[in-house]
């Protein structure tokens, strides 16, 4: 089973809130796994050639949280390489916004970019069709789950 470092970036909880049915989840299937909701570069750090699954709400045009900026910016900045590591997004978002979960996609953008490896498709919940995310969340942190191995 996996070791999976849950990274959040949320203003108002949802994306907590997913987080932690995703931590519960995974748990379930046997997994290893920590919420980061206030996370740092040595907390990713410790994920080096594990699992990380990056979940984020989006603000303002397509924007990181203000709680995830420090961390997007630090792997950014100092990380570059980062083939050993897998990894998964949940991007929460409105899609009546230009910049429909602006937030997810960039840093699905970046970890690419320093090759980690995603495991599975970004999932993209829209608030305007889910207003209680975990409905689209929880089944797909399930499958998500079994392609950990």
């Amino acid at each position: 089973m996996a070791e999976v470092g849950i990274f959040v970036g949320t203003v108002y909880g949802n994306a907590l809130l997913v987080a932690e049915e995703a931590e519960s989840i995974l748990a379930q299937s046997g997994h290893q796994v920590t919420v980061f909701d206030d996370p740092t570069l040595e907390e990713w750090q410790r994920y080096a050639g594990k699992v990380v699954l990056v979940v984020t709400s989006t603000t303002g045009h397509g924007d990181l949280p203000d709680c995830i900026v420090p961390l997007y910016q630090s792997v950014k900045d100092n990380l570059g390489h980062q083939p050993d590591l897998r990894y998964g997004i949940i991007a929460l978002g409105d899609s009546s916004y230009d910049n429909f979960c602006g937030a997810g996609k960039k840093f699905d953008a970046l970890l690419s970019e320093q090759s980690a490896v995603r495991v599975g498709e970004v999932l993209m919940v829209d608030a305007c069709d889910h207003p209680e995310p975990e409905e689209v969340t929880s089944p797909w942190v399930e499958q998500w789950a079994k392609l950990l191995g």
